[in-house]
């Protein structure tokens, strides 16, 4: 295999894995908005941190692919994710 297509390889998983995040996120989300709807109105950083307790608190009830895409994710990822408009 060449050089270029382990690089694009690589771009589709890590394409496929922010996918997944942003839907896990967003799966969260829905579930923060229909427990405290007040956080409709919340800034993407006071949400962000709110999925971040729940991400926390949630984990052992995800299968074990969703809990390895958010083992390591940041406060600062979920905003990212948050923020991000798919094509």
């Amino acid at each position: 295999m060449t050089q270029n297509n382990t690089t694009t390889e690589e771009n589709i998983i890590e394409e496929n894995k922010s996918d997944e995040k942003r839907k896990l996120i967003n799966r969260f989300l829905m579930r923060l908005t229909k427990e405290q709807p007040q956080m409709y109105y919340a800034t993407t950083s006071e949400i962000s941190r709110s999925i971040h307790t729940m991400i926390k608190e949630h984990t052992n009830r995800l299968s074990v692919e969703e809990q390895a895409l958010v083992r390591r994710m940041t406060i600062e990822e979920i905003e990212g994710l948050l923020g991000f408009h798919a094509r």
